[in-house]
């Protein structure tokens, strides 16, 4: 994990949790709410393993076609789980408890996530927990790698959760007390980095495609529409907009515009957006007057955010912490931290309980 401390008070562990801590507890974690099928395996807070396989099935298509997308989970998720019991160096009977992704995502992704795990605890007679997504890539900033130190924000911190379904300011109060405080009214900030990238025609997913091409342009080369939304809300969708009409009326122009400056439309679309996502969150500290700033999700991996976070910690004094690029994306790891804590918590799952699509923290 990054971490970028500007105060020099060291961090410290929350102990409202760990004081209760046991030994040799082997949390088994599932994902599969969207288009990847990930396993992992963590021991007492350690990650031991993490299994991703990703769907290329749906490249062609633009976007992740649902129902592609839950047979692909049926056959990955057998051979995923065992890969990631094999390089844990484990056995199954070793397991302690299997946590999964309840929610939210793809309702048909989800089911084959929670069937496999309702199946492996009860064949197992291990407890099952059940995850909420979101809560869940807010606590990767929580795993441990061996012979490594962890550093974690201190509670109570800010993390500016965005991802390709949602763009939110979470006030985390602990491990499993969060509060959400600012959120977007229609899109997110990843699904505008996608749908603008898929207008100029760059390959699926466009996120990281607009990453890589906005480092060879001018972010001031063109301006595109900043919503103003009160609080800390965020809206995407007037941006998309913005930007459709812009090249709209380009293109009539000159039918070889995007060619001709895709670099700068990529960099002054990254920095627009860059730029509505930390007003909120410089917004958000000076309200709640704290300044261990987290971010986390699929797009805490742009370069781009990344830069500019460093670059207000420095001016704001905060202490910022970004987790490492494979625990951005959605990945099993932060399913089985999660579940490490419910674990230590005492919050198990019955056998009855069902995935949802939809959902908050």
């Amino acid at each position: 994990m990054q971490v970028i401390n500007n105060n020099s008070t060291e961090t410290m562990e929350n102990h409202s949790i760990s004081n209760k801590k046991k030994q040799n507890i082997i949390i088994l974690g599932i994902e599969s709410s969207c288009d990847d099928t990930s396993a992992a395996i963590i021991k007492d807070g350690v990650i031991l393993s993490n299994v991703i396989a990703s769907q290329k099935v749906h490249e062609e298509f633009g976007g992740v076609v649902p129902e592609l997308a839950s047979r692909a989970h049926q056959q990955n998720i057998i051979p995923v789980v065992d890969r990631a019991i094999v390089r844990a160096g484990i056995s199954k009977s070793e397991i302690t408890a299997v946590a999964f992704t309840r929610g939210p995502g793809l309702l048909g992704s989800l089911l084959v996530g929670t069937s496999f795990a309702k199946a492996f605890a009860l064949g197992s007679g291990i407890s099952l927990i059940e995850v909420n997504h979101l809560q869940a890539h807010v606590l990767a900033l929580f795993i441990k790698e061996k012979e490594m130190v962890q550093n974690a924000p201190e509670f109570p911190f800010l993390c500016l959760l965005v991802s390709g379904g949602n763009s939110q300011i979470i006030h985390v109060h602990d491990y499993l007390h969060m509060e959400v405080i600012g959120q977007t009214i229609d899109d997110a900030a990843g699904e505008a980095f996608d749908k603008c990238a898929k207008v100029m025609g760059l390959p699926y997913p466009g996120g990281p495609h607009v990453d890589r091409l906005a480092q060879q342009g001018d972010p001031e080369k063109f301006v595109f529409a900043k919503p103003r939304i009160p609080d800390l809300n965020y809206s995407f969708s007037g941006l998309k907009t913005s930007f459709l009409y812009f090249l709209r009326d380009k293109l009539k122009e000159n039918e070889n515009f995007i060619e001709e400056n895709t670099a700068d439309l990529c960099a002054s679309l990254q920095h627009t957006i860059i730029d509505i996502l930390l007003n909120k969150l410089r917004k958000a500290s000076k309200q709640t007057g704290i300044k261990e700033i987290a971010v986390a999700g699929g797009v805490s991996a742009n370069s781009g955010l990344r830069n500019a976070l460093a670059v207000n910690a420095k001016k704001h004094q905060w202490n910022l912490f970004i987790p490492n690029i494979e625990y951005t994306m959605d990945n099993a790891a932060m399913i089985a931290i999660t579940g490490y804590y419910k674990y230590l918590n005492n919050e198990f799952a019955e056998q009855s309980i069902v995935p949802f699509a939809r959902t908050q923290l």
